[in-house]
């Protein structure tokens, strides 16, 4: 691919669940690339926060199966299709197995995972259909490290890389790539009250064998490059963008 339109995204319809950090750096991404794009999140004031020209908010619970399928279904509606869909939505809560109750595991696995499935079951069933698609995961390191205090989110984590893996594999000779970005310690919404505990950014920079932390604008890239014409022949791939994280 060459030229102004080297991604193949001009014209591409693409749906982006979550409005945080990431996934909000990824709707402006898509749509510089020249696709049309809808942004779903469930709180209204972080799709408020959005406001970029030519992005369309979309309110929507990922948390139930009914939420998730109405949220694909509304947005390709709006569109007139799906090429494209960024699952960036996920939360967590830092505590030993022993003190993590049933509620806590619950609301991470219904938000991490359970929402995985059913979206990109939902986004899936629409590009199978039409022949072509790029569905793309944000996982973590998580999914891979064993990390203290993380049993829930690296649970789901460890989740999504098989889950997309299945559906790689499912969906291959429909012209449908499934793929994941993995973070590394990134500066989220998400991650900044713990990394502004005291010595935790210290800490975590010193695992790194790149000597930093990561940025949302280190991610983007990796998500637009798997989301585009570049990586027709790429699925089933989880992409660590870690500054070398998993090496050690």
């Amino acid at each position: 691919m060459t030229g102004e339109d080297g991604l193949g995204l001009r014209g591409r319809t693409a749906l982006v669940a979550g409005a945080g950090g990431i996934g909000a750096a990824t709707a402006i991404a898509l749509a510089a690339a020249g696709a049309s794009v809808v942004v779903a999140d469930v709180d209204e004031e972080r799709l408020d926060a959005l406001g970029v020209a030519g992005i369309i908010p979309l309110h929507a619970d990922l948390t139930t199966a009914d939420g998730s399928r109405d949220c694909v279904a509304r947005a390709a509606s709006t569109l007139g299709g799906l090429d494209v869909f960024v699952h960036a939505v996920g939360t967590n809560d830092r505590r030993p197995v022993l003190d993590t109750p049933d509620d806590v595991w619950e609301r991470i696995v219904a938000l991490n995972l359970s929402s995985a499935f059913w979206t990109g079951r939902a986004a899936g069933e629409l590009m199978v259909r039409a022949g072509y698609g790029r569905v793309v995961y944000l996982s973590s390191v998580s999914g891979q490290l064993a990390h203290a205090d993380h049993a829930p989110y690296a649970a789901t984590k460890g989740g999504v890389n098989q889950l997309l893996r299945v559906m790689a594999h499912e969906w291959a000779s429909s012209g449908v790539t499934v793929n994941a970005v993995a973070p590394g310690y990134t500066e989220t919404d998400l991650t900044r009250h713990h990394l502004d505990l005291p010595g935790v950014r210290e800490e975590l920079t010193s695992l790194v064998p790149a000597g930093r932390l990561g940025t949302v604008d280190d991610l983007v890239g990796p998500i637009l490059f798997l989301c585009s014409a570049w990586s027709s022949f790429v699925t089933g791939h989880v992409l660590y963008v870690d500054g070398g994280r998993t090496l050690v």
